[in-house]
């Protein structure tokens, strides 16, 4: 009987994502996927590490809450951190089942100046890019990563190798006592 897990997002790339870390993390379980729409609980453009790792988190609350018999929520939020000169991105994911929680973060990647100032006029990180690069919903798409890099890493890849670390504890239940989600 397959496990199933549910992904507190519709977006595609989000989607995809935990498709291909749960794969390969248990290559000879069988999934079904299912995606829910819950709120983050924080601002459209999380501004800072725990508001970001929050935000996964209510996600992933949020789906363990429409779905209950499921046996895998997951989390994923996208966000920003200003230093006063510069802004990284990055995202945070956390995979919950009743007993235990896994969490982890993307890579952080700095962001070009005109996109950081349009983030600080108040854009969205996929607005600000799909203005600079003349694009439309590239958040759906390779996202500020995958555009950056010339697709050499897209949004996709980025999230998939945090779900793969979100997912360690699962891999290695022994070596993680069952925690509370958080």
């Amino acid at each position: 009987m397959p496990k199933t897990v549910v992904i507190a997002s519709q977006n595609p790339v989000k989607l995809q994502a935990v498709r291909e870390g749960f794969q390969r993390m248990f290559p000879q379980v069988q999934f079904e996927y299912r995606s829910v729409s819950t709120p983050s609980g924080v601002s459209d453009q999380p501004f800072s590490d725990e508001e970001t790792q929050q935000g996964a988190y209510n996600r992933a609350i949020g789906a363990a809450r429409l779905e209950p018999q499921a046996d895998f929520w997951v989390g994923i939020e996208g966000g920003v951190e200003d230093d006063g000169r510069e802004i990284t991105a990055y995202a945070w994911i956390f995979v919950l089942t009743p007993g235990m929680t896994g969490k982890s973060r993307t890579g952080t990647f700095f962001l070009p100046h005109q996109v950081a100032s349009l983030i600080r006029q108040g854009k969205e990180l996929g607005e600000a890019d799909d203005i600079v690069f003349g694009r439309s919903n590239s958040k759906q798409e390779n996202g500020a990563i995958g555009l950056l890099t010339g697709d050499v890493i897209d949004r996709q890849q980025l999230y998939e190798h945090a779900v793969i670390l979100a997912l360690v504890p699962f891999k290695n239940p022994a070596l993680y006592e069952a925690q509370a989600p958080g």
